[in-house]
């Protein structure tokens, strides 16, 4: 299901065209970006996308909103408790943008189903999802397909917001998560590539940061052979500035031709 609306607005982008150009507001509106993950991170890269005037959007999540999520989650809501994350959040982007094309698609993404996911042609895609093996499936298809990939690595547990940054995902450092996902992209012959990520350096404890009794979820009980995982401490202000970063960073590479223009 696709959802559209035309739009008669004219100038509520106007502060982001004084800011950017008309030519960037122009390469907003005709980019096509997928997010994979809707949640902590995801919810607010898709915020900041819709809001910059992105044109195109592709949302997938397979989960559905539960209350767990409100500590932490953009659009996790008391009206939205049970409804699909990637439909939701498509009703919102066509609330903030009329004209944008988006796309939910309530699917988890693994081997079998991202040849699918990923069909057409994006400009970027944007993992924020948090399961290991979705997470390098989903990396090491984009990069088969010559896709630039924006990734979250771990936002749970961390409290300092000065130690967020963004870089290469094969430079990055002091991230446990990263360490993981190189490992298994290398198994995969993957060493390189247009592959970056928005990380914490912050050095944690994550035992005393989690829950001491494994909780599966639906994603464990249906994807993981019912392989329950522990459950993080999280904060919203952190998760947030997580994805408004991957946002923004995409935003910034959307919008490079405009700028080399200005500086010409």
């Amino acid at each position: 299901m696709t959802f559209s609306l035309a739009s008669d607005e004219t100038d509520w982008q106007n502060r982001t065209r004084i800011l950017l150009s008309e030519a960037a507001v122009t390469l907003l509106a005709r980019a096509r970006i997928y997010v994979f993950g809707i949640g902590a991170v995801g919810g607010y890269a898709v915020e900041g996308l819709a809001r910059a005037g992105v044109g195109a959007l592709r949302l997938i999540d397979f989960d559905v909103f539960k209350d767990s999520n409100r500590n932490r989650q953009l659009l996790a809501l008391r009206s939205t408790m049970g409804r699909s994350k990637a439909e939701v959040t498509a009703e919102r982007v066509l609330d903030i943008n009329p004209a944008a094309t988006v796309e939910p698609v309530r699917a988890f993404a693994h081997d079998d189903t991202l040849d699918d996911l990923l069909a057409g042609t994006p400009d970027l895609v944007i993992d924020a999802v948090d399961s290991l093996n979705p997470k390098v499936a989903i990396i090491a298809r984009a990069a088969e397909k010559g896709i630039p990939v924006l990734s979250a690595l771990g936002a749970a547990t961390r409290r300092d917001a000065g130690a967020i940054t963004y870089g290469k995902l094969f430079a990055a450092s002091g991230c446990p998560l990263g360490r993981l996902v190189r490992k298994r992209l290398r198994r995969r012959g993957i060493v390189d590539g247009d592959l970056w990520c928005v990380y914490s350096r912050e050095e944690r404890d994550v035992e005393a940061v989690r829950e001491p009794e494994a909780d599966p979820g639906d994603e464990g009980r249906l994807y993981n052979s019912g392989r329950a995982r522990r459950v993080l401490g999280s904060v919203s202000t952190i998760t947030g500035m997580f994805g408004l970063r991957l946002a923004h960073e995409a935003i910034l590479r959307l919008t490079a031709a405009a700028r080399e223009g200005d500086d010409a």
